[in-house]
């Protein structure tokens, strides 16, 4: 004769579902109780002009109209952004190494040292060179590029 396929695991699984169940059943009876013995219904919560919650709605004659054509939802256009002009940043070349290509400016006004690359060059440049540059952002942070000698 086969065995039983009804193991202890699979019981104790049987009873927690089932207990489980119970706890439900009771907690939607406590509910419709309480829905009986308060009548009013579901409480609202309003929120005022400054963004906090209040318990009265607010009142209708400090609303004020908003034009749907103003909203604007995400990204504006290109075309309707007004074109930044990429200021000229003036520096002088802390470090240049010209067997690897690459090198760094230091900013003078914030001190600050930007990454630059041969290939963002206008003309040779040496250490010490008084310079300027515009900055992009590079993979790794803001680059200078268009370097010119002052």
């Amino acid at each position: 004769m086969a065995k039983s396929q009804v193991t202890f695991n699979k019981i104790e699984k049987e009873k927690k579902r089932l207990k489980k169940r119970e706890e439900k059943q009771k907690k939607k009876d406590a509910r419709r109780a309480e829905a009986k013995e308060n009548p009013q219904g579901i409480q609202f919560a309003y929120v005022d002009f400054n963004g906090n919650l209040t318990d009265t709605p607010p009142d209708p004659a400090m609303r004020e109209k908003v034009e749907a054509e103003s909203i604007e939802l995400g990204i504006p256009k290109k075309e309707d952004r007004e074109e930044e002009e990429p200021a000229n940043k003036e520096g002088k070349v802390s470090f240049f190494d010209h067997s690897k290509g690459f090198g760094f400016i230091l900013d003078s006004i914030n001190q600050e040292k930007y990454f630059v690359h041969v290939s963002g060059l206008l003309e040779d440049i040496e250490e010490n060179d008084k310079v300027t540059y515009e900055l992009e952002r590079g993979q790794k942070g803001m680059n200078a590029v268009r370097v010119k000698k002052i």
